[in-house]
């Protein structure tokens, strides 16, 4: 009975889950909010920065540096709404009354990594072109990437969660994604920097599973906050 029930609970979680997921994907495909707005960000951010930079020879620490202030300021655009457009269109209510907060969670941060990931699949070759970045270890490169992406939608997700409940939001989800989210960016801007180098496993092994680390605990916390302040 016990393992019945508890397969049951995890089913009833699981399309809860991809309900919120589905929700969210058709919104998008109908508006394009978050993606547009994301997508017309992150390419401005990339000419300006290309312009900037010119035919100037740029070292590897600087090629990284860039590739994820560019990711993690365009992301910001797009999953600060997370929550947002909930509560601005009245169905905040109705996600509390027919799901498990956890669910809801889980809905949101799969679309906020689909969209991470999307964000990237655009960005990350326009980058290496105009760039001119060269990657002599492109699966390493991949896994960091990967992984980086994970954390930032891990961390930008209750974030987004937790501003949707103030009026100033644009401008506090910076403010407290930054901070919270730096230490990841360090072990990023670290570990793309030897791939970019043509570095090799055993020299990153130990930061990948430091950025696994964070990304496990910082999904991990979120899941445990998240109903104390959806349901605030």
């Amino acid at each position: 009975m016990n393992v019945s029930t508890s397969a049951e609970r995890n089913d009833r979680w699981i399309s809860q889950a991809w309900a919120v997921l589905s929700k969210d994907m058709l919104t998008e495909v109908r508006v394009a909010a978050a993606s547009t707005a994301v997508g017309m960000f992150a390419l401005v951010t990339l000419a300006v920065v290309s312009y900037a930079v010119g035919s100037t020879p740029l070292d590897t620490v600087l090629q990284s540096s860039l590739l994820w202030i560019v990711l993690f300021f365009s992301s910001s655009v797009g999953l600060s709404r997370t929550f947002v457009k909930e509560e601005e269109t009245k169905t905040a209510i109705a996600l509390r009354i027919t799901a498990n907060p956890s669910a809801v969670f889980g809905g949101k941060l799969a679309f906020n990594c689909l969209l991470m990931f999307l964000l990237a699949g655009m960005l990350v070759p326009l980058y290496i072109i105009l760039m001119s970045v060269s990657i002599p270890s492109p699966f390493l490169f991949m896994v960091v990437l990967g992984v980086g992406l994970l954390g930032l939608a891990g961390g930008s997700t209750i974030i987004a969660a937790i501003i949707s409940k103030v009026r100033v939001k644009g401008p506090l989800f910076g403010a407290l994604t930054f901070p919270i989210l730096l230490p990841l960016l360090m072990l990023l801007v670290r570990t793309t920097t030897i791939a970019f180098e043509g570095g090799t496993w055993e020299q990153v092994s130990r930061d990948i599973l430091g950025l696994l680390g964070f990304a496990g605990a910082m999904i991990t916390a979120s899941f445990l906050l998240f109903e104390s302040v959806w349901e605030s």
